[in-house]
């Protein structure tokens, strides 16, 4: 299995955590060096100064927002100081947090965006089962994405973990990543969330889903999250051309079980897709 994959993953999925090159070795499964040599081999970038640019990145675009304190964006960036994350920042973007918060915008900016994970197609997929899912309720943190923008997607996880356990009317034990709302030109919506009993009292910024009965193809990813989207490439690219099937207007999703390990990545997850009957 590709560690790149796997430390792309990780390090998107703890942006915003202390982590060490030991952590992104252990989360690949290889050594240090390893993982090291990898990672520059694919990508042309360090680990840990890939790592320092996207939470750069990541602060360049609160500052722009209008964050209203500078050392909170420092802290949350890793760094202990505002002398510290100001010759960083200027480091890497040749300006200062002062000025890019007083313009608002990032436009000048040379950020650096989430690298995407490998989407060549696999060899084999494993058939998927057929089930009609009864109706349910999903509540939880919305983003809209495009195709180039979507590994992000790790970070909106990261951001939903502190309200598992604290949200009203959740059903324990299963979370869905839900893909709905797409256009034309390849953009979309993707709800982080749990399973509620019904929408009341729920946080104004939670995004809420219904999702109908429906017949789904149902498919199971055993590796690592890393490498999904060659398990969803392959469905939408191979399999689904090739089946007979046609795609319903329902709502896609992922589900995770009490087997998969946030922290690891590790445990499988199942992809629904839905079909028409």
């Amino acid at each position: 299995m590709n560690p790149t994959e796997k430390a792309l993953w990780f390090v998107e999925s703890h942006l915003p955590e202390a982590v060490t090159l030991d952590d992104v070795a252990q989360s690949s499964g290889v050594s240090r060096f390893h993982v090291t040599r990898a990672f520059g081999a694919a990508t042309g970038r360090s680990v840990m100064g890939y790592m320092r640019s996207r939470r750069l990145t990541e602060a360049a675009r609160r500052l722009a927002g209008g964050a209203p304190d500078i050392l909170c964006v420092a802290l949350d960036a890793g760094y202990n100081s505002h002398e510290a994350f100001t010759r960083a920042f200027r480091d890497q973007f040749g300006t200062t947090p002062e000025l890019v918060r007083a313009q608002g915008s990032t436009e000048t900016l040379d950020l650096v965006e989430p690298i995407l994970m490998d989407n060549s197609l696999l060899t084999t997929l494993e058939p998927p089962r057929f089930e009609t899912s009864r109706p349910f309720l999903i509540a939880g943190l919305g983003e809209r994405y495009s195709c180039e923008s979507s590994a992000g997607i790790p970070m909106q996880w990261q951001r939903f973990a502190p309200h598992i356990g604290h949200i009203p009317g959740q059903v324990a034990g299963v979370f869905y990543g839900v893909c709905l709302n797409g256009d034309d030109a390849g953009n979309f919506d993707y709800v982080v969330g749990v399973e509620v009993r019904d929408f009341a009292d729920l946080p104004k910024e939670f995004q809420r889903v219904r999702v109908p009965a429906q017949r789904y193809a149902v498919f199971t990813h055993r590796e690592h999250i890393s490498t999904i989207r060659r398990t969803i490439n392959t469905i939408w690219n191979s399999w689904l051309p090739a089946s007979g099937h046609e795609v319903a207007d329902a709502p896609e999703f992922e589900r995770y079980g009490p087997e998969f390990d946030a922290h690891t990545g590790k445990g499988g997850l199942e992809i629904w897709v839905p079909v028409k009957a």
